[in-house]
């Protein structure tokens, strides 16, 4: 059975973590869009379930896209999602549970009178897609923002609602950014910039951020900036006009995109879900018949010490499938060196890693690498004299095969430095030109008060990266072909040609999830 996801619609009801997807159940490749569901008591094991929405009326006949719930207070789930017509218009349609005291949330009932949204005058009938999760705006009424284009603009739409049926559209948009092409999967919700918790939706006020992130259409990247939402005039500015979405920060440097969050009412905390997409030909995995992956739920949290990014970070739920742990300290990396960690089998980690740089060889330094930049690097086999330096994961003995997670520290001639945090994929496998080998990164805040850090989930074919606790992250799939199973190895390295670097890791070894059709004939 083929599948291709893209999220759509979490939220937790009822003791159940939901998730709907995206998905294909005919063929691993795009077509026949319809909404998969699973559910989770911890977002790590997961249980599918019969699907809850197919394309079967004229306002979604090609396609049930993608979604968004909204919890009202009296409890009532809301799922606004897009839908393109039997005429191929993208429209806005209503969905709601059938029972709401269904713990499982089986069966779904689309509004009669659906779409409740079509595109607005100026706007083409295939730019407006995407609703995000509804807010209570400051004169009680329910807004909600969906993702659109004008010329080269990205922008988002807002409506308002009071009975969720009939929708107005406010004058003006919420944000826009030109050049920047089609915004879609459009997020909107507010963070604290003194707290340790997530927030409503619907919250804002003092101490409050709120974040606007779109995944863009032309370059399929996941951008976010932080700034102030009005919300008389239902206006949002960034703080940093020149890290505005789309030309700014990225939530994933890596294969990440169509991501989404919701408010976990239980814990507290904001949940970030990302898709991550195959980088093989589409005819593997016709072969192999599936397609894309969930990515490890991450907390959204905002950065007090920059002021100016998010921290992502894996949920702590993911921590229970740690096994045998084994742990490095002041591990010596002199210039070229390689450094094997004997921990057996190593296809599937928890690794938490601090480097510290040799602070003498550091000052003395003038200059070094100042145009650096991991994209268009040599990747871990180019040598500096400050980087790189990190880990080698799912390598073989040989080191035929290899995937580099590493910093890069360059330093300017009035003694700044910039390190960048980077993934390597041109050695990651032996198939050849049909799978990804790009190397993936950025430039990541390292404090003064701060070493680099990493921590890096490993999964046979996916390696998850964060460095600072998540302010930069990168997400990568890859197909090793020796480096598989029990022949996968982990390495410390220093490819630097002038600095010293000491290294202290921790690994544990994890357990594989649980994810299995739910036994409804056991109900």
């Amino acid at each position: 059975m083929g599948k291709y996801r893209v999220f759509a619609g979490p939220l937790f009801h009822m003791g159940w973590y939901h998730l709907f997807y995206q998905y294909n159940p005919d063929s691993a490749v795009w077509g026949n869009i319809t909404w998969g569901h699973a559910v989770s008591t911890d977002m790590i094991h997961w249980l599918y379930l019969p699907l809850a929405m197919v394309p079967d009326r004229w306002f979604d006949l090609n396609g049930v896209w993608t979604g968004s719930a909204t919890i009202l207070p009296d409890g009532q789930i809301i799922m606004l999602y897009t839908g393109d017509t039997n005429n191929s218009v993208q429209v806005q349609n209503l969905a709601y549970p059938a029972n709401l005291s269904d713990p499982l949330l089986l069966h779904w009932i689309k509004y009669e009178n659906n779409p409740v949204m079509v595109p607005p005058a100026g706007i083409a009938s295939d730019d407006f897609r995407d609703p995000t999760t509804m807010w209570v705006g400051s004169d009680g009424n329910w807004r909600v923002a969906v993702g659109s284009l004008v010329n080269t603009t990205g922008i988002v739409l807002v409506f308002q609602t009071t009975n969720f049926t009939d929708f107005e559209q406010l004058d003006g948009v919420l944000h826009g950014v030109p050049g920047t092409g089609m915004w879609e999967c459009v997020d909107f919700y507010p963070v604290s910039i003194n707290g340790l918790y997530g927030l409503d939706t619907s919250a804002y006020g003092p101490g409050i951020k709120h974040v606007l992130k779109a995944s863009m259409d032309d370059n399929r990247h996941d951008y976010y900036a932080l700034g102030e939402y009005d919300p008389v005039t239902d206006t949002w500015t960034p703080d940093d006009p020149e890290l505005d979405v789309g030309i700014g920060l990225r939530l994933d440097y890596g294969k990440y995109y169509a991501s989404k969050t919701f408010y976990d009412q239980v814990k507290k905390r904001r949940i970030l879900y990302g898709w991550i997409s195959e980088g093989d030909v589409e005819s593997d995995d016709l072969k192999k018949g599936w397609a894309s992956l969930q990515s490890i739920p991450r907390t959204v949290l905002h950065d007090n010490k920059t002021g100016t990014h998010l921290l992502l970070w894996p949920i702590e739920e993911v921590e229970s499938l740690r096994t045998n742990s084994t742990e490095f300290e002041d591990v010596l990396l002199e210039p070229g060196s390689v450094v094997p960690l004997d921990i057996g089998s190593a296809s599937q980690l928890d690794i938490v890693a601090e480097f510290e740089v040799d602070n003498e060889t550091l000052e003395a330094m003038v200059e070094a690498d100042v145009i650096y930049n991991c994209s268009t690097s040599a990747g871990a086999a180019g040598r500096g004299a400050l980087g790189p330096f990190g880990i080698l994961v799912l390598a073989d003995d040989t080191l035929s095969e290899l995937t580099p997670i590493y910093f890069y520290i360059a330093k300017d001639t009035d003694g700044s430095y910039k390190t960048f945090f980077c993934t390597d994929l041109s050695r990651s496998s032996l198939a050849g030109d049909d799978v990804d080998q790009r190397i993936y990164g950025s430039l990541v805040p390292v404090l003064d008060d701060e070493k680099p850090t990493m921590r890096v989930l490993v999964d046979h074919s996916i390696v998850e990266s964060f460095s600072q606790e998540g302010r930069a992250c990168i997400t990568t799939r890859v197909y090793p072909t020796e480096a598989i199973y029990g022949a996968a190895r982990l390495f410390l390295f220093n490819n630097a040609t002038g600095v010293n670097v000491t290294a202290s890791i921790k690994i544990w070894e994890m357990a594989s999830a649980d994810i299995h059709p739910y036994p409804l004939d056991q109900q």
